[in-house]
């Protein structure tokens, strides 16, 4: 049974090992969650921006370099600003990195997936 409101949210890219587990072990704690396949429907920079602000992390913690156009951009380099870097991700989502997980208990980069553990609701 899914909620009438899903209250957790995976932004997911079914490529990625860590994303797949991380959605597994919020489906075992018995929540069927709203899944983003942010590759497909990338955030727009205000979503990407409030997901950060809720993460309360640097942007550049959520930029992704494996695998992406990160050294080619150069986007290891100071001169970017925040603001800058998430023009970058809205453009590239390649950039960001996965899984992030929101609930109503906080937001997270679910790396190691196990992080997820700490913002899951209680059924």
């Amino acid at each position: 049974m899914a909620n009438e409101t899903p209250t957790v949210t995976i932004f997911h890219n079914p490529a990625c090992g860590t994303s797949r587990n991380t959605l597994a072990l919020i489906r075992e704690h018995g929540i069927e969650p709203q899944v983003v396949e942010y590759l497909k429907t990338p955030p727009t920079k205000a979503r990407l921006k409030s997901l950060v602000k809720a993460m309360g992390v640097p942007v550049h913690e959520v930029l992704r370099q494996k695998g992406t156009p990160y050294d080619e951009l150069g986007l290891g380099d100071p001169k970017w600003t925040d603001d800058q870097l998430l023009d970058f991700i809205a453009l590239h989502p390649i950039l960001m990195n996965r899984p992030i997980v929101e609930t109503p208990l906080g937001t997270r980069l679910c790396r190691p997936m196990d992080l997820v553990l700490e913002i899951l609701p209680k059924k």
